[in-house]
């Protein structure tokens, strides 16, 4: 399934929770109001067997055309996030593979959907950059799980990005990066989950970012040094991971700060971020 969480264009200000049919978008709300109305919700109360109860009475759908996409699961206890986590990327900074995953966090406040703006603060943001990643959403609560089980975790796939302010993250916070990472908008995911019994294997996606419309960076998951079977078993032997929580597994070589001339984003911008399997998600740059 491909869960989606979405706005009417004539009730901007009211979520609903839904499946992707086709062109069409299934309202689960619709079909029993006794849901959830948000995909966080429906994992916290381990909702969704009657989801796909709900799928087998073949519903009533909405056009996609009626509807705004949302960031497909907001309100998450953590976002997780894996550096230097892709062979090209680190060769790309001259610095050795890590022997084990590199984590860091960002605020759940920074994730945004489709459609809305990745918005900059220009005047002290200098070198805000792309990072396209394959991420995953866990299904239920676990703690100190081995990479055998990891899967049991995972509810599905989407596609993020961890948007960096180099400045920031380099240069103005004594080398922390969390300054450069949690601003406002950084992480747009999306378009929906893929729920991962519709992905034979995440690590062997094609993956890639054009930034107005030219290519930036090109891979595939296969390329990751840390599988997520190994990086679910060093979170979760440190601290409990909770439905709905996001882990970000990395980028792949082809980031602003490194190519020659150095290129970074700026408003009136627009990213393509695309991994096989899953969809495309798009993002506008504005000014803050």
């Amino acid at each position: 399934m491909k869960f989606v969480q979405f706005a009417y264009k004539n009730k901007q200000d009211e979520i609903r929770v839904g499946y992707v049919e086709g062109d069409n978008v299934i309202d689960i709300n619709k079909c029993n109001p006794e849901l959830p109305s948000t995909m966080l919700g429906l994992l916290q109360r381990g909702n969704l067997d009657r989801v796909k109860s709900i799928k087998s009475s073949n519903p009533q759908s909405e056009p996609m055309s009626s509807i705004n996409l949302m960031a497909p699961i907001t309100g998450m206890d953590k976002v997780m996030c894996i550096g230097l986590n892709y062979a090209d990327h680190c060769k790309e900074q001259n610095l050795e593979q890590p022997k084990v995953p590199m984590i860091f966090s960002k605020f759940s406040s920074t994730i945004i959907g489709p459609s809305e703006a990745l918005r900059i603060r220009t005047e002290i943001a200098k070198k805000v950059d792309w990072e396209v990643e394959l991420a995953f959403i866990i299904r239920k609560k676990c703690t100190n799980v081995k990479a055998a089980d990891a899967y049991d975790c995972v509810l599905g796939y989407t596609i993020a990005q961890d948007i960096s302010s180099r400045d920031w993250q380099k240069e103005l916070n004594g080398g922390q990066f969390l300054l450069g990472k949690a601003q406002d908008t950084f992480c747009p995911i999306g378009p929906w989950i893929v729920t991962k019994d519709e992905i034979d294997d995440p690590q062997k996606l094609d993956i890639k970012c054009s930034v107005n419309g030219v290519e930036k960076q090109k891979s595939n998951t296969l390329n990751l040094i840390h599988k997520i079977p190994d990086v679910i078993e060093r979170l979760s032997s440190l601290m409990t991971l909770l439905p709905g929580d996001i882990v970000l597994t990395g980028t792949p070589g082809g980031v602003g700060a490194h190519r020659n001339p150095p290129e970074f984003l700026k408003p009136g911008d627009v990213i393509r971020s695309e991994i096989q399997n899953i969809g495309v998600l798009e993002v506008r740059v504005e000014k803050f």
